[in-house]
């Protein structure tokens, strides 16, 4: 960016030695009378000052600001400036920056400069708190004579975008990647036998196998101990159904709940892929919003984040009857779905329930919610004073309601993950793995 106009101000020690000019006449009016002149000398040497220092601050060049185009949610990621002075007379530069409150709190971002050996730079660390496309579209330049009473400063359009796209740094981890190495689910595609439902051949029987494998009839008929072995299944149908309603909308330590249900989702996506599974996404609120095809091969998988990306923040109440049952259509055999949602009342939650209690007689049905902290906490909380005695009271409330509905959820035959957020990604691999094993799918 080259800069070219720049007017001169003030700054807050010339305006308090302005400020102190009246004082000054005064008392020099009720003192010295004759000698009143001095003080608009006094404020006009200041006005002098501030001109001189201004201008010994030097002019600008060029003003380079350099992000990242391309972000994950709640990942911190580097803003650099650098700027070309004139001069090099300027005692401080500071910087800074107009951009979308989903990159910065409050929309702005102060980036204070540093002068080195090529000029004056300066970096700052950012965190994204939302999905989404973020402008940075303004900058405001401020930089100080040697005296301090001087400035200048500049205001000018930046325009650039940042892409923020979910968060998967659970796939990139190094545990993730050995467990993939190292598990059944390899990374090379192979038929996997000993575990799964369907029958691959007879083993001899080995110390520590389940003993509910032995089959008794070829094991007396060889006078010896077999076990049965078992092709593990592949090509099971995954649904990640995401309500993208107010409450899962609503932060949680920074970040809003439906953004972390996606980060858990795709590293549970990734391990599925992997396992040779098939992966589909599917979001909705007052109405059916995202719906992809089945994704089949881990190459593909930016598929699903870019599909993921797509997953609208709605303050609206979901329509579970709706969205379900247009999931349910869709679906040609039996399939996993994993449900990603959350309450406040009873009354949402009822419908919810009933919604999903239609899934279970075709489908295996996951259940996935957060555990709120922050009930938990102020239910914990030690009754000092009324006011905490009554927000424990209904904290308590609250909690007791959602214990309710997961047991009500787990009576219909659904299976219940709810984990604190940060352990809800490997709780749900998990789960996933857990109900593969069992042959519940296919």
């Amino acid at each position: 960016m080259s800069l070219r106009f720049a007017p001169l101000v003030p700054t807050a020690r010339a305006a308090g030695l302005l400020a102190l000019a009246a004082p000054v006449a005064l008392v020099i009016g009720a003192t010295r009378p004759e000698a009143w002149i001095a003080a608009p000398v006094f404020g006009l040497l200041v006005l002098a000052l501030i001109v001189v220092d201004a201008l010994l601050a030097g002019r600008l060049g060029d003003l380079n600001v350099a992000m990242p185009g391309d972000v994950e949610v709640g990942a911190p990621f580097e803003v650099t400036a650098t700027l070309a002075l004139s001069g090099t007379r300027a005692s401080r530069v500071e910087l800074a920056l107009e951009c979308d409150p989903r990159l910065a709190p409050g929309g702005r971002a102060s980036l204070p400069l540093a002068l080195g050996d090529k000029g004056w730079r300066g970096a700052l660390t950012l965190r994204a708190s939302r999905r989404g496309t973020g402008r940075i579209a303004g900058t405001w330049l401020r930089w100080t004579g040697p005296l301090g009473l001087g400035a200048r400063q500049f205001r000018g359009d930046l325009g650039k975008e940042v892409r923020v796209w979910p968060n998967i740094a659970a796939v990139r981890s190094p545990a993730l990647q050995t467990f993939l190495k190292d598990a059944q689910f390899g990374l090379i595609a192979r038929r996997i036998r000993g575990e799964g439902t369907q029958f691959e051949s007879l083993a001899e029987y080995q110390p520590g196998m389940d003993r509910r494998r032995i089959d008794w009839k070829s094991s007396a008929r060889h006078v010896h101990l077999y076990a049965k072995e078992y092709e593990t299944e592949r090509n099971n149908q995954i649904v990640f159904a995401f309500d993208c309603g107010q409450t899962m909308c609503e932060p949680i330590q920074g970040m809003p709940r439906l953004d972390r249900a996606v980060s858990a989702a795709l590293a549970t996506s990734y391990v599925a892929l992997k396992g040779g599974d098939r992966v589909s996404l599917f979001g909705f609120a007052a109405r059916p919003e995202v719906t992809t095809p089945f994704v089949t091969a881990s190459r593909d998988f930016f598929r699903l984040q870019r599909a993921a990306a797509g997953l609208e923040y709605r303050s609206e109440e979901p329509n579970f009857t709706l969205a379900l049952a247009t999931l349910a259509a869709r679906l040609q055999r039996r399939s996993l779905i994993v449900v990603f949602s959350d309450f406040t009342d009873p009354t949402s939650a009822q419908l919810m329930i009933e919604s999903i209690g239609r899934l279970v007689s075709r489908h295996v049905v996951l259940f996935v919610t957060m555990a709120d902290d922050e009930l938990e906490a102020i239910s914990g909380a030690a009754p000092d004073d009324l006011e905490t005695l009554s927000m424990a009271v209904s904290a308590d409330t609250l909690l007791r309601q959602r214990a309710l509905v997961t047991k009500k959820l787990q009576q219909l035959g659904v299976d219940v993950v709810e984990a604190p957020y940060h352990t809800i990604g490997t709780r749900l691999i998990d789960a996933y793995l857990e109900i593969k094993r069992s042959g519940a799918i296919g």
